[in-house]
């Protein structure tokens, strides 16, 4: 089956920005102008193509990245609608990893918002080549100057601007291209026709200062040109197009158009750069992928006749169709009914039906050739981030690093008849959420779930009720504490003797206690010399001593950093057995606990908050009211402030939210398990007192 486009004219792009900035009425506009929808689909009558999910609809909120494919000026251009939301930054995330360019949607209102910053660092770490469209022109207060100084002094970019708006608030009503000097005005509702016109008397002056700044702005990027526009030679419009689009390519420059998608201007345009600004997937280096059987780097062009090379990107559960697996085809052919091998799980998968998705919408494929995105049923091995290969060739593209969860709570099944169908439901979100872990709490026998954020978990409970019918009730979870004594019991002897009629019990143990090093946790040896016990005992000893230290006589909490020494003792040749020996040591141990002035233990963490430099004496006075210790504080680019610290893990609950109301939704962090520490007298009786 020949290519529909040839490979410089495909175009995989994402649309990325803060909450609420409109990339969803932006993607619905380019589907409607790209004649894939026949209406125009909107966020707040909830009848938009690419939010689908019921609770999309509900909130207004993009949940989860929607795939959909459009043509223009024949040009096959992938589009993927992400997430503003912090609590789902991780599809932002994977969706950046397989994508060549990105639009950026600002709110002409608002300019940079934090969610933007975030967004714009994570395409930054991927190098995605990136445009600007300032949204919402027609709004109260909308300022395309001040749009375009947050994207450079936030940011730190180097925004070129290519367009100018004609009229302000409710009277924007077209825009001028900078490049060509040409007035396109919309005046129809529907904005289907584009009008070339004049440029108005009033900003001609204006467009040619703007005019002026752009062409020096793109001068300065590219040496030929610089060399060309010192001589005062005039550069022309194929000119200035290649040196924006060298620019951009290269992460120098990043170009910015302007318009307002509800109202449906500046959607046509904003097409155009993508074609003629964002690469191409020949245009962006060849991914490197490991051979897992040499261990060598091996490159994947963007060729239909190189071996094949595909990440899976995104795993979705649907209701109607099963497991539908997103990936992109870096290089190769991928077609239906061919065996590929998935090296992370060393299986080989077949290829059954292969669907071109057009968001809930989808169209049968017979192959997917190299540059391209679509969506793979049926696959039952293959997960987030796995590449497919070829049979005869084990290559692991770089996988996605994903943000560990920083949230958790206790879930439980209402009936016993929904057990099995939770278990089920959180296997599969767990499977198409990187973010989202499910863990049993060995001590509370609760099911752990945990996300990036309440929102996260909000919406997988509301999924599991909704597509899985699963009711549930949802609590806090409970920390897990550990017990440790604080000072050494040397020589501590403990005779276990039963007499009954018949054998009697007989096992006679001296252990040494001591404090171990953090995170040593139990550490058991023997020192019996001359036979005190005989060799074949000293095992049933280990595991009375292991079976004790289980649980600490504080709290029954697991014990932990005890070193135990099993130094003397004595048998009897009748009645000493296994089970003696075994009780000798379990009783030695918890009696001996006792005497080591136990305390509890906590689990710290090690967090590191980074928020603008304007919220930090907020955040640290946040984190010294949780009891945090905090380590240091580090200056990056941009302004932005990171503070590390270790933090109780019981004081970490609802952190997430209190740093983001504290710092306007800029704050974000990061934390990870480091050690158990003692408890003070005061908090280890509030929690003693808990459990009893």
């Amino acid at each position: 089956m020949p290519r529909q486009f040839p490979l410089e004219r495909y175009r995989n792009i994402g649309i990325i920005a803060h909450i609420d900035a409109g990339k969803t009425t932006t993607t619905e506009r380019i589907l409607y102008y790209t004649g894939k929808t026949y209406r125009l689909g909107s966020v707040d009558d909830g009848t938009t193509v690419t939010d689908w999910m019921a609770q999309e609809r509900e909130r207004g909120i993009t949940i989860v990245s929607a795939a959909v494919t459009a043509e223009w000026r024949d040009h096959q251009i992938n589009i993927i609608d992400t997430p503003g939301h912090i609590d789902f930054t991780a599809e932002v995330q994977r969706c950046l990893r397989v994508l060549d360019g990105g639009i950026v949607v600002f709110d002409a209102t608002q300019g940079v918002e934090p969610q933007s910053e975030t967004v714009w660092r994570q395409a930054d770490r991927y190098e995605v080549p990136r445009i600007c469209f300032i949204n919402k022109m027609d709004r109260v207060g909308a300022s395309y100057e001040d749009s375009i100084k947050s994207i450079h002094d936030r940011l730190g970019a180097n925004p070129i601007p290519v367009q100018l708006p004609i009229g302000s608030e409710a009277g924007f009503i077209g825009v001028v291209d900078l490049i060509t000097r040409q007035a396109f005005i919309w005046n129809d509702d529907q904005a289907t026709e584009m009008r070339p016109t004049s440029i108005p008397d009033d900003i001609k002056s204006a467009v040619e200062e703007s005019r002026d700044l752009m062409v020096e702005k793109i001068a300065e990027l590219d040496d030929d040109l610089t060399v060309k526009f010192l001589e005062g030679e005039e550069l022309t419009v194929e000119d200035l197009k290649s040196g924006i689009r060298k620019a951009v390519l290269a992460n120098k420059a990043t170009a910015v158009l302007c318009g307002t998608s509800l109202r449906n201007k500046g959607i046509q345009p904003l097409l155009d750069a993508v074609i003629d600004y964002l690469p191409s997937p020949l245009d962006i280096p060849a991914v490197t992928a490991i051979d897992a059987e040499k261990d060598v780097e091996v490159v994947c062009p963007p060729d239909d006749d190189a071996p094949l090379a595909a990440m899976v990107f995104k795993i979705v559960s649907d209701p109607y169709m099963g497991r539908l697996a997103y990936f992109r085809v870096y290089s190769g052919v991928l077609k239906v009914g061919v065996m590929a091998y998935n090296p992370a799980s060393r299986k080989k998968e077949r290829i059954g039906r292969l669907v071109r998705m057009y968001a809930d919408r989808r169209e049968d494929v017979t192959e997917v050739c190299a540059g391209d995105i679509a969506a793979i049923l049926g696959l039952k091995n293959t997960f987030t981030g796995d590449t497919l290969c070829a049979v005869n060739q084990s290559i692991v593209l770089e996988k996605i690093q994903f943000p560990d969860p920083v949230i958790s709570v206790a879930i439980e099944p209402k009936t016993t008849a929904d057990q099995d169908k939770m278990t089920e439901a959180l296997q599969k979100l767990a499977e198409e959420d990187p973010t989202f872990r499910i863990r049993s709490d060995e001590n509370t026998g609760q099911t752990i779930i945990s996300g990036m954020g309440e929102l996260h978990l909000d919406v997988i409970v509301d999924r599991m009720l909704r597509e899985f019918r699963v009711q549930a009730n949802v609590g806090k979870p409970r920390v897990a504490y550990r017990e440790t004594i604080t000072r050494p019991v040397m020589g501590f002897d403990y005779r276990y003797v039963k007499q009954s009629g018949g054998h009697g019990q007989y096992g006679h143990v001296v252990i040494n206690l001591e404090p171990g090093d953090p995170g040593s946790g139990i550490v058991y040896e023997t020192k019996i010399v001359g036979g005190a016990i005989p060799r074949e005992y000293l095992p049933a000893i280990e595991k009375g001593v292991r079976e004790a230290a289980e649980s600490g006589s504080l709290a029954s909490y697991p014990t932990t950093d005890i070193k135990v020494t099993v130094v003397d003792g004595s048998y009897h040749e009748v009645d000493s057995s296994e089970m003696s020996f075994k009780m000798a040591g379990f009783f030695a141990f918890k009696e001996g606990f006792q005497k080591g002035a136990p305390v509890l233990l906590e689990p710290i963490m090690k967090v590191e908050a980074i928020m603008p430099e304007e919220f930090l004496g907020d955040v640290l006075g946040q984190l010294s009211a949780r009891r945090a210790e905090i380590l240091g504080i580090d200056h990056q680019a941009g302004n932005i402030q990171s503070i590390r610290a270790l933090v109780p893990m019981a004081e970490m609950f609802g952190y997430a939210t209190e740093l983001r109301s504290g710092t306007q939704g800029r704050g974000v962090f990061s934390m990870e398990y480091d050690h158990y520490a003692p408890i003070s007298s005061g908090v280890a009786q509030k929690i003693l007192n808990l459990n009893y």
